[in-house]
């Protein structure tokens, strides 16, 4: 659609999305300014997302009104980032030629948060005119406040454990392995059910030389089936997380130690018997992380924050190889009362709790039912659809994975051979005391104003998730307190 400036009667800059006008054509300031008093605004907002506000006269009145607010303009076109009004150069503006996309942009504006704290406000006027592209973008922003509300509402409960795992796992780093840059194939492997009748394709790429980079979820169905996996990645904090792990390990021990090298961050839950092996350190690219593994010396990557393992192993695989990257058991679904591929973690809880009135069957029909109530599938798979564009014409698909990867066929012809092992670099950690000199470091880096605040603001959510914006002070006192039986005595709280 073409755009267009011309005068309102007023004077002032009005704009046209083909015949169609985005602003009075009278007086466009007061128009906005009246749109926004009409608006029952609750003051716990923090982010207001403006999508395609046009001239963006809405935005002075929204700023009179929250000083404190953050504002986020996200346009359909790029016209209307060549032009300024007032209180527009102090927002955060998006466009299709930003070179960035939409998730990753507002990813990097809002952290986590409530949805409560988070309102959208609409422009009606480009609704009508950009029809289907503006209501698009309205669902994928929607998507994204989902996704940030259930990420705080995770990190509410969680966040604590998150820390202190992060702290009790830098015990276990021994050995750490790194990767330099590969050629090889790597093959991704979720649980879902078509993991089952994808292993005589899995085997058949790892044969000629592809690596298996498995969640931990899918490591109990691989070794089943004699297929070991390479390396497998965890990331879960929850502790039900070390269920996935003990069925791996001891499925896998009989393969010969160290069965597989292990890709974790290190605020998930972790068994002590990762401690004998190699790991690959992964840090969630939060301030606080980055800076204690720099700060230690330990070889480590980054990767975004993701709500499945899925989504981090596909970033960790892309970071691994130049080479095609194939995804397996990605089912972002279940089968009647099959959530998972077979044999699976949980089997052995459920197989101890069954009775004849609660027999296994029974728990699996509830736990089918109960995920699919709780929308985590939908929410993954809209992600999943939307990222896909972003992901380099790589990623391939094995196997019935879930119909969004159905345009993603694995290429016929000879799969790719890889380069021969081995094709990890090991280094070796001193653990002595490693906890406590990671604890020191990070209260140590709160006496630099500006590093103080930043800390405070990651690190806020996880330890003082019940109140509102504390300041760097309460949040060292509360890492302290947190942290105290891994650090030195002379690390007392400062003032």
């Amino acid at each position: 659609m073409r755009e267009r400036l011309i005068s309102a009667q007023n004077g002032a800059p009005t704009a046209y999305v083909g015949d169609r006008p985005l602003h009075s054509r009278y007086d466009p300031r007061g128009e906005a300014e009246k749109y926004i008093r009409a608006l029952r605004l609750s003051p716990e907002i923090r982010f207001f997302i403006l999508p395609e506000p046009g001239l963006g006269y809405i935005l002075p009145p929204l700023t009179e009104r929250f000083p404190q607010a953050k504002i986020i303009v996200l346009h359909l076109s790029d016209f209307f980032t060549l032009e300024t009004t007032a209180g527009k150069r102090s927002a955060a503006v998006w466009s299709p030629g930003s070179g960035t996309g939409l998730q990753e942009f507002l990813e990097n504006e809002i952290p986590d948060t409530e949805a409560r704290a988070i309102r959208i406000i609409e422009w009606r006027p480009a609704q009508a005119a950009y029809g289907e592209d503006y209501l698009r973008l309205l669902s994928e922003t929607a998507d994204f406040i989902k996704r940030a509300d259930a990420n705080k509402r995770t990190a509410r409960g969680f966040g604590r454990r998150w820390v202190k795992n992060f702290f009790k796992n830098l015990r276990l780093l021994g050995t750490v392995v790194s990767y330099p840059p590969l050629a090889r194939p790597v093959i991704v492997t979720g649980a879902g059910p078509s993991l089952e009748e994808s292993i005589p394709l899995i085997r058949e790429k790892k044969e000629r030389g592809g690596l298996i980079l498995a969640a931990a979820s899918s490591v109990p169905a691989l070794f089943a089936r004699s297929l070991a996996p390479d390396l497998v990645i965890s990331t879960d904090g929850g502790g039900w997380a070390l269920f996935h792990l003990y069925e791996g390990l001891r499925r896998g021990k009989a393969a010969g130690p160290p069965p597989f090298d292990l890709a974790a961050t290190l605020n998930a839950a972790l068994p002590s018997q990762c401690g004998d092996l190699s790991l690959l350190p992964i840090s969630d690219g939060s301030l606080w992380q980055d800076l204690l593994l720099r700060g230690l010396g330990i070889p480590f990557i980054s990767l975004p924050q993701r709500g499945t393992v899925t989504a981090s192993a596909l970033d960790l695989a892309f970071s691994l190889t130049r080479g095609k990257v194939f995804i397996a058991g990605t089912d972002l679904s279940h089968r009647d009362i099959r959530t998972h591929a077979r044999p699976y973690s949980f089997e052995r809880l459920w197989e101890e709790g069954a009775n004849r009135l609660y027999p296994v069957y029974t728990q699996s029909f509830l736990r089918s039912r109960a995920i699919a109530a709780g929308g985590s599938h939908d929410i993954y798979a809209s992600w999943f659809s939307r990222q896909l564009a972003l992901y380099p014409g790589r990623l391939f698909s094995l196997g019935n994975n879930h119909p969004l990867f159905k345009g993603l066929a694995s290429p016929g012809g000879e799969p790719e051979a890889g380069e021969p092992g081995p094709y990890a670099r090991k280094f070796w950690v001193n653990r002595e005391n490693l906890a406590g000199r990671a604890g020191a470091l990070l209260l140590r880096a709160f006496a630099d104003e500006k590093t103080a605040a930043a800390l405070a603001g990651a690190l806020a959510p996880l330890v003082l998730p019940d109140q509102d914006a504390p300041d760097p002070g309460q949040v060292r006192e509360a890492l302290f307190s947190l942290l105290k039986g891994c650090l030195p005595v002379r690390e007392a709280p400062r003032g």
